[in-house]
């Protein structure tokens, strides 16, 4: 029988961007800022939507959901990576890399099917007008909203599971958060049934949910060409134009980062995994804002208001 000298490890080390200790408080500093951004500009849609009863319909319902789980994405990586910046140490424990792992798989998923949903959305509102009202009631678009977290909970549990039931021998996690294949390569084991797994439900989900999104845009496509005014197709097929880029960002990233071999995993993919789970959190809302007239004027009043009491106190 083979003997293997392992060594397993209960606590990991995060070891983060760099390891030159005068870059870590500028870093801080500016990951700093793209966190409070980031909780503001989501938490602030989310209260102008839930405040607003003009936003009380489906599509405002789906970015309302989106909003929350991109502020609860950001903060499972975020606070522990800023925590690392200032500390002497980088440690993290076994059950705390687990959760961290858990909740950011989670909301990760989830937002892969709320933008799926806010796709179907779309299709209905532009190729089925009159059946919309009917169709994406509020009801609805609750219960697909439920469906897109029920999934992401059951999705990361699979992968969190097959991850931590591996032994690893290595405890420096070349990254800034933990991820499933910086762990896996931590592992002295076997890792080819995860890597089956990353690539069976993460590569089946995302692939399935962008060919789904990109066969609605078609449909859409086909129907605001028969629209005769050029005017009425801009003005419709604008209504898009924020989901789309969200779409464009978030899936870009995702078959960049997870649908390769853990092999083919390089410390420079830490540029990729900030753009993943950092940045886009942080431009979602200011891409549904900045190109929502409704959101603007919203927007707007609220500054007014605030500034007509600020100046009668």
């Amino acid at each position: 029988m083979e003997i293997r000298n392992w060594t397993v490890v209960s606590e990991f080390f995060l070891l983060g961007f760099t390891d030159r200790k005068e870059l870590h408080f500028p870093l801080f500093v500016l990951f700093s800022a793209i966190y409070v951004l980031t909780i503001l500009g989501n938490i602030g849609m989310a209260a102008i939507i839930w405040t607003s009863s003009q936003f009380h319909v489906a599509m405002y319902l789906f970015l309302f959901n989106l909003s929350l789980v991109d502020a609860c994405f950001s903060t499972s990586v975020s606070p522990k990576m800023l925590a690392n910046l200032l500390m002497k140490t980088s440690s993290i424990s076994l059950l705390e890399c687990a959760t961290q792992l858990y909740f950011a798989v989670t909301f990760g998923t989830s937002e892969c099917f709320l933008l799926l949903f806010m796709a179907y959305d779309r299709y209905v509102a532009i190729c089925s007008p009159l059946s919309y009202s009917v169709i994406m009631t509020n009801q609805h678009c609750l219960i697909l909203a439920a469906v897109s977290h029920i999934i992401g909970f059951l999705h990361s549990l699979i992968h969190t599971i097959a991850t931590f039931s591996i032994p690893f021998c290595k405890p420096d996690i070349h990254h800034f958060f933990c991820d499933i294949q910086p762990l896996l390569k931590l592992s002295c084991g076997e890792t080819t049934t995860n890597e089956i797994l990353l690539f069976m439900f993460t590569g089946s989900i995302t692939i399935c949910c962008l060919l789904t999104i990109l066969v609605s845009y078609f449909c859409i496509l086909c129907a605001v060409f028969k629209i005769s005014s050029a005017g009425v197709r801009y003005r419709t097929f604008s209504t898009c134009s924020s989901h789309i880029t969200s779409v464009l960002l978030y899936y870009g990233s995702i078959l960049f980062m997870y649908l390769r071999p853990n092999s083919k995993y390089k410390d420079q993919d830490l540029s990729g995994s900030v753009f993943y789970s950092l940045v886009i959190p942080l431009l979602n809302p200011f891409i549904y804002s900045l190109r929502n007239r409704d959101v603007k004027n919203v927007i707007r009043k609220t500054l007014a208001l605030r500034i007509f009491y600020c100046n009668r106190i």
